[in-house]
């Protein structure tokens, strides 16, 4: 199991849907292989907007008053970790809204 798997696994509700770790993977390797860009700052605003605005309404296609309110939780789920990974951050909003299989 690799690295993002495995931190994916420690906060996901369900067993890890294997292919959506990999096609997210896929999907923002770029992101991912960037240091600044890499990891989640929840602390941010800013990096709250992006998260709304690119990736719950444009890449996946959700609006509703809620977004902000999920993405803090995962923010609070996630509080353990000093660095939190944008591949489980994003597989966990996925997984909150069922879109996990558009990934795969």
């Amino acid at each position: 199991m690799s690295d993002e798997h495995a931190n994916v696994a420690k906060y996901a509700k369900t067993p890890v849907h294997e292919a959506a770790v990999n096609g997210l993977a896929k999907t923002y390797r770029l992101v991912l292989h960037n240091m600044d860009t890499r990891y989640v700052a929840c602390s941010d605003p800013a990096e709250r907007d992006r998260i709304r605005e690119n990736f719950l309404k444009k890449k996946l296609g959700l609006d509703g008053d809620d977004l902000d309110d999920v993405i803090m939780s995962v923010c609070q789920k996630m509080k353990g970790d000093r660095l939190k990974s944008r591949l489980t951050f994003y597989y966990l909003l996925a997984e909150h809204y069922g879109r996990l299989d558009e990934f795969a």
